[in-house]
């Protein structure tokens, strides 16, 4: 039972580590990182220190010790929410200040809020009321989030372990055995080794019932995307509870551009075919099922659409609930400045929350070589930058969570590393380039910064724990949205903006998300033709004309959404106005393009 219409997605590594534990027993979703074992276990160690627990240890010399790790905190976190929730619950002596601040956060249109008004006035009896929160009241969900590109092979003393020890592979195992009844969210595209390892744990089967105690939700991009993977899941009997639409590049943490494909037109198609997604992959989870011998659901199990990316006011929360019927709307970034959600220490909030358009930018930082939104001027780059100036360029890289690449070694290394920057420099002054080509060559390699350490400090600043072995910088990834957010504020005042109880928002020039996201994407557009230029390939060509075409698809939908929704939107007729504007911006790209292509012919 979902009482709230929205959810708090995954930030980084650190950022929402123990957002659950602060948000759940108010009836609110959130997902924990499940990159950073080392982090987790220290996080574990606080939290028994706090709750006066007894802690052991869960050493690397340990077998499994990454699962094991994950598994306990997981288990700790629900122990302690389901505590939390139940003293909210206790109205032994009166309604609690945790029931009301429960209560005051429900949206106003939520019946058990008004039943719950009903009582204060003396409709209802003590029993009642019992029985009231006893069969209406819920927690939020525990749900944790696995990159799917960050599954890393391991090895012990140069041997590799096999690949159901990688990390991300260590991860799954770790939430599988948990005791949690929540999902796991997969982001970061398809991983078929990893998906038919779910086939291992019975937790995600249905029962006799249809029940599912581990729920299955996947972070798409577009139906397409969404369709492959719950076909191929289902082929496994394996059913998606969830599809998360994200936009492509209007959102926090690594943006995975779509061909140009925008978040309206994606949702609209979500809406319009959700039948069609469900009734095929449930016929083939039938099959599956009945062919394994087990539980095949007569009916299709619950599937529940969400989006998340650059909403930033009620209206628009509203009009994509309404509008697209989707289950919930996810709301990240102007989280950053609640510090009763999430864990961001001190110095980056108050950057946070000075941050405007122009300190907020898609870098090429990110060892996975994916755009990644970042913040100018965060701490970890201040520190990458030092360690250039110094002459010796490149990380540590002391917990190597994003050690992948296989260029120079057996054992995979980040390229964010002293270790492959190092490598890599020596391989650059042998080419003997030319003195600008090989600065630009030089500063693509040195950009590169640590993400798995930096993404995680923060709680270690937070919590006074020790840094030692990570160092005290800090990077953070919000999305375009925090420009417009610029207060510190608490969890009620943050659920009364998205249910448009207040406007935390004090600009009055914040571009609609819809808007934004099109600017973003048109910006993109310019930044790869600009790198085609020189010399262009058949297949460049024809991703940036797939590209073009699609933002005007995107356009020519917007413009008729207003035309017949016009009403729901505030800003209206500057909407129309930009919507203009883009075309005939796109009108220019495309003859830039098209120039592109007779160079090529010729």
């Amino acid at each position: 039972m979902t009482l709230h219409s929205f959810h708090i997605p995954v930030m980084g590594i650190a950022f929402t580590i123990d957002t659950p534990l602060k948000v759940a027993p108010f009836g609110i979703d959130s997902s924990i990182s499940l990159v950073d074992d080392i982090l987790l276990e220290k996080m574990r160690k606080m939290y028994c220190e706090r709750f006066e627990i007894p802690y052991h240890e869960i050493s690397e010399n340990m077998h499994d010790f990454r699962a094991r790790r994950i598994k306990s905190y997981l288990d700790l976190i629900k122990e302690q929410v389901e505590k939390k929730f139940e003293q909210i619950k206790d109205i032994t002596h009166g309604m609690s200040e945790g029931l009301q601040q429960y209560l005051d956060m429900l949206p106003n249109s939520s019946s058990l809020k008004k039943r719950f008004k009903a009582w204060e006035l003396g409709a209802y009896d003590v029993n009642s009321l019992k029985h009231l929160i006893d069969t209406n009241l819920s927690m939020g969900n525990i749900e944790v989030n696995i990159m799917t590109k960050l599954d890393r092979e391991n090895y012990r003393k140069k041997v590799p372990l096999g690949h159901t020890y990688n990390d991300a592979h260590a991860a799954l195992r770790g939430f599988a055995k948990s005791n949690l009844n929540s999902s796991v969210v997969f982001s970061a595209g398809m991983n078929p080794r990893l998906y038919g390892y779910l086939e291992e744990f019975e937790d995600f089967f249905p029962d006799e019932k249809g029940f599912l105690k581990k729920k299955i939700t996947l972070k798409v991009s577009d139906y397409r995307s969404a369709l492959i993977q719950g076909k191929f899941l289902a082929k496994k009997g394996l059913w998606v509870s969830e599809y998360r639409v994200e936009s492509g590049l209007n959102c926090g943490g690594h943006a995975f551009a779509t061909e140009g494909h925008l978040l309206g037109p994606i949702l609209a198609q979500f809406r319009d075919r959700k039948q069609t997604l469900v009734a095929e992959t449930h016929s083939i989870l039938v099959r599956a099922l009945s062919q394994k011998n087990r539980n095949a659901p007569q009916s299709p199990l619950q599937v529940k659409i969400s989006a998340q990316g650059g909403v930033g006011t009620a209206e628009e929360h509203q009009f994509l609930l309404e509008h697209y019927k989707l289950d919930s709307v996810g709301w990240g970034t102007p989280f950053l400045l609640v510090p009763e959600v999430t864990t961001v220490d001190d110095l980056t909030m108050a950057k946070l929350s000075k941050a405007k358009e122009n300190d907020l930018y898609l870098s090429n930082i990110s060892p996975l070589g994916v755009p990644f939104n970042s913040l100018k001027g965060n701490t970890k780059d201040l520190e990458k930058m030092a360690r250039i100036t110094k002459g010796r360029p490149g990380s540590p890289c002391p917990k190597k969570y994003v050690a992948l690449n296989k260029e120079f070694t057996n054992e995979g290394i980040c390229t964010a590393s002293r270790q492959y920057q190092h490598l890599k420099l020596k391989e650059l002054d042998n080419l003997g380039l030319p003195a600008p080509k090989r600065q630009e060559a030089f500063e693509k390699i040195v950009e590169k910064s640590c993400a798995c350490v930096g993404l995680g400090t923060a709680a270690l600043l937070k919590y006074g724990l020790d840094t030692k072995k990570e160092g005290k910088g800090v990077s953070v990834c919000p999305g375009p949205n925090m420009a417009y957010f610029s207060k510190i504020v608490g969890l009620r005042e943050m659920t009364g903006h998205i249910y448009g109880v207040s406007n935390l928002i004090e600009r009055f020039d914040r571009p609609n998300m819809f808007i934004k996201e099109l600017g973003i994407y048109i910006d993109y557009l310019k930044i790869k033709i600009e790198e085609t230029r020189g010399s262009t390939t058949p297949r460049q060509l024809a991703y940036l004309t797939t590209f073009t075409n699609n933002l005007y698809e995107g356009i020519s939908y917007y413009q008729t959404l207003l035309k017949t929704f016009g009403k729901a939107f505030l800003d209206n007729s500057q909407m129309v106005r930009v919507l203009d504007g883009s075309k005939t911006v796109l009108d220019k790209l495309s003859g830039e393009i098209h120039g592109l292509k007779t160079i090529n012919a010729k």
